[in-house]
């Protein structure tokens, strides 16, 4: 039969069958019946959204809604002999079942947390909002961006054994990071307004001059070696956009750091 293969996704459209011993069948509104139990009409149009284009065309002739309603018909019957033979109360199945509400638990537990930061932050949206003036202002004050390349190294000791090296054979950039840099491909070469990446960093690299050596620096991400290989200016209405997101995200920090007061927030520091 052409429809064999869906077996598998109208389970769930079965399992909402309905089941009456008292009830009488009503010929208008059932498709089949497996004893006490009734297929409605309205299962077989629920099931009808689980099929994909063709198959839910084909499902809606006389011919393709009677294999449809037999594929039905056969779930509902394998499932009333499962459970009277006792399958669902076996522990292998019991244990899956757990299994899965675990994981549906976890994914709503993780969608309701989505949801509630996203009304958060909805809420606080105009509060974070910057004005025209303030862009105005800060692209005045900042109205270019710097290109870097670093290494990240874990420890002090390292990092101090990579910054003498580079000190006097800048060449061995390259070598020096392939053998001992942790950052990811991501971070080995930045381009950034002020205020886009870490304070410390910016302000070293925006007073140094292109191609020199500076370091190191500890961040919470490691022990920074840096070189500015760029500096270029833009214009405002490149700059725009990228501001508007520096004082959004600048607004967002005060108003986490008051709410950590609030909340006493500890971060513990196992790697001290």
């Amino acid at each position: 039969m052409r429809y064999a293969g869906l077996i598998g996704c109208l389970l769930v459209f079965v399992g909402g069958c309905h089941k009456d011993p008292s009830a009488a069948v009503d010929a208008t509104s059932a498709a089949a019946r497996i004893g006490t139990v009734v297929i409605t009409e309205q299962d077989v149009q629920n099931s009808l959204p689980l099929l994909d284009a063709q198959d839910r065309q084909f499902a809606q002739t006389a011919i393709g809604r009677q294999n449809l309603v037999q594929i039905l018909t056969r779930e509902k019957l394998i499932l009333e002999d499962a459970r009277a033979t006792g399958l669902d109360q076996q522990t292998q199945y019991k244990q899956l079942l757990d299994q899965k509400r675990a994981e549906l638990d976890a994914i709503y537990e993780q969608f309701a947390a989505e949801s509630l930061i996203r009304f958060w932050y909805e809420q606080k949206e105009n509060a974070l909002e910057p004005s025209e003036k303030e862009i105005k202002d800060y692209f005045a004050q900042y109205p270019y961006e710097m290109t870097i390349k670093q290494i990240i190294v874990d420890n002090a000791q390292t990092a101090d054994q990579i910054l003498r090296t580079l000190k006097g054979a800048p060449g061995r950039w390259n070598e020096m990071s392939r053998q001992y840099s942790i950052a990811p491909e991501s971070l080995k070469t930045l381009t950034f307004m002020p205020g886009e990446y870490l304070d410390s960093l910016e302000v070293v690299a925006a007073n140094s001059p292109s191609g020199k050596v500076q370091g190191f620096f500890k961040t919470p991400q490691g022990f920074h070696i840096i070189m500015k290989t760029n500096e270029n200016r833009l214009t405002f209405e490149k700059a725009a956009p990228r501001i508007k997101q520096i004082l959004q995200n600048q607004r967002l920090d005060e108003l986490l750091d008051t709410l950590k007061t609030q909340y006493e927030v500890i971060i513990y520091d196992k790697n001290e």
